[in-house]
C-alpha cells in the first residue's frame, strides 16, 4: 500500500485509518455471509443489524431519549434544506432562520422557493460572514428556528446554541455533527451529510422528534416525508447501505476506540488550538473568522501575500498535505479537521507552514 496523506479535505473527507482498514478486511465476506456488505440484502436480519446498531450508537452518543427518530435518507443536506419546510412549516406559518452565509442562504432559498415563510432573524452578511450573530430575538410564535451549527466555508461555528423558548430548533450539522458534546433537548430536528465527520458521501443523518413526526402533513410525495422512512426504519426502499455501515463502524470507533463524545471533542479542541495558536503568533497568516466564533472543524486563514497561496497549495501537497485550498467561492486556504483528522496531521501542517513562512516571509 502506498503512503496515506494527511487529509485536509473539507468532504468527502478523511476516514479513520481504523474503520478503513475494518471494511478492507471484510469487505468480500461481510461477517460470514460470503458476500460482501455491498451484495447483501437490505431486507435481511444481516443488514438490519447494521442499520439497527448505526442508529442505536448515534443515539447513545448523543444522549437522545426515546422521542427521538434516526433516519438514513438520500440527497445530502441540500435536499433537507426544502425537506424540513416541506414537512415541518405549515401554510400561514412562519419559520426563523439565522443566516451565517452560504449553507444558510441556500436553505433560506428553499422556503421561499415552496412560496412559504422565511424570517431571517439574525444575519452576520453585514460582515462578509465572518462571525456567528449574538442576541437573536427569535420569533415566540415561529413554527422552528433554523441554524447551520458550523461554515465550512467562512471557518465560523456557534460555540453555544441559542435559547429559543419553546421553539424546537432546527440545525445542519452536517459539518461538525458527533465532534463536541451539546444538549439535544431544545433540538426538533437535526441534519448532516455523512461525508465531513461520520463516513462517505450518500446517507444523510437525520434525527427527528416524535413530536415533529406528528406535524408531517399527508399530502407530501411519498419519499418527502419523514414519516414514511420513520415507519420503516428507513427502509421504504433500498437505502445507502454500504455508506450506513461505514457510518455504523465510525459511531463504533467514536464510541470504543476514542472513548464517546467528551473524549472526541477534547481531540478536536486540541487539534484546533494548535493551529490557531501558530496563526495568532504569525505574521504571515491571517485568521479569516472572528476568534470568539472560530470552527474547532474548518479552520479558514488567508496569506499576507496572496500571491504565494499557489506555491503554499502546491508545496503542502507535495509535502503529504492535500486539501488546503479554500472553497472556490472565497479563496484563501483552509484546513478541514474533522474527526478523522489526527493530532499527527496537524502537527505536520503547522511545521509545513512554519517552515514556509520562514522561506518566504
Amino acid at each position: 500500500m502506498g503512503e496515506r496523506i494527511y487529509n485536509f479535505n473539507a468532504g468527502p473527507a478523511a476516514l479513520p485509518l481504523p474503520v478503513l482498514e475494518e471494511i478492507q478486511a471484510e469487505f468480500l465476506d461481510f461477517k460470514g455471509s460470503g458476500m460482501s456488505i455491498t451484495e447483501v440484502s437490505h431486507r435481511s436480519s444481516t443488514f438490519d443489524e447494521v442499520i439497527n446498531d448505526a442508529a442505536d450508537r448515534v443515539k447513545r452518543l448523543l444522549n437522545a431519549g426515546e422521542d427521538y427518530k434516526v433516519l438514513f435518507l438520500q440527497g445530502g443536506a441540500s435536499l433537507q434544506f426544502s425537506m424540513v419546510p416541506m414537512n415541518l412549516l405549515a401554510d400561514g406559518q412562519v419559520a426563523d432562520y439565522v443566516d451565517t452565509g452560504t449553507w444558510s442562504t441556500k436553505a433560506i432559498k428553499e422556503v421561499e422557493i415552496l412560496g412559504k415563510q422565511a424570517r431571517v432573524a439574525a444575519s452576520s452578511e453585514d460582515q462578509d460572514f465572518n462571525y456567528i450573530p449574538k442576541n437573536i430575538a427569535f420569533n415566540r410564535d415561529a413554527a422552528y428556528a433554523h441554524i447551520t451549527s458550523n461554515n465550512t466555508i467562512r471557518g465560523t461555528q456557534w460555540q453555544s446554541f441559542p435559547d429559543t423558548g419553546h421553539v424546537p430548533l432546527i440545525s445542519d450539522m452536517s459539518s461538525d455533527i458527533l465532534g463536541r458534546t451539546f444538549d439535544i433537548a431544545p433540538f426538533g430536528l437535526i441534519y448532516a451529510g455523512a461525508q465531513k465527520n461520520m463516513g462517505p458521501s450518500g446517507v444523510t443523518l437525520v434525527i427527528i422528534r416524535q413530536d415533529m413526526l406528528e406535524r408531517v402533513p399527508g399530502d407530501l410525495p411519498t419519499m418527502l416525508k419523514y414519516t414514511t422512512f420513520a415507519d420503516k426504519n428507513s427502509m421504504f426502499n433500498t437505502p445507502p447501505c454500504f455508506a450506513v455501515y461505514v457510518l455504523q463502524l465510525v459511531m463504533k470507533w467514536i464510541e470504543e476506540s476514542v472513548g464517546g463524545l467528551a473524549n472526541m471533542e477534547q481531540l478536536n479542541r486540541q487539534k484546533a488550538a494548535l493551529l490557531y495558536d501558530y496563526l495568532d503568533k504569525s505574521d504571515f497568516y491571517n485568521g479569516t473568522a472572528a476568534k470568539e466564533d472560530r470552527s474547532i472543524m474548518n479552520v479558514t486563514f488567508l496569506l499576507k501575500d496572496s500571491s504565494l497561496e499557489g506555491t503554499f497549495i502546491a508545496g503542502a501537497l507535495a509535502n503529504g498535505l492535500v486539501g488546503l485550498k479554500g472553497h472556490r467561492s472565497v479563496g484563501g486556504c483552509r484546513a478541514s479537521i474533522y474527526n478523522a483528522s489526527t493530532l499527527e496531521a496537524v502537527e505536520a501542517l503547522v511545521s509545513f507552514m512554519a517552515e514556509f513562512e520562514r522561506k518566504h516571509g
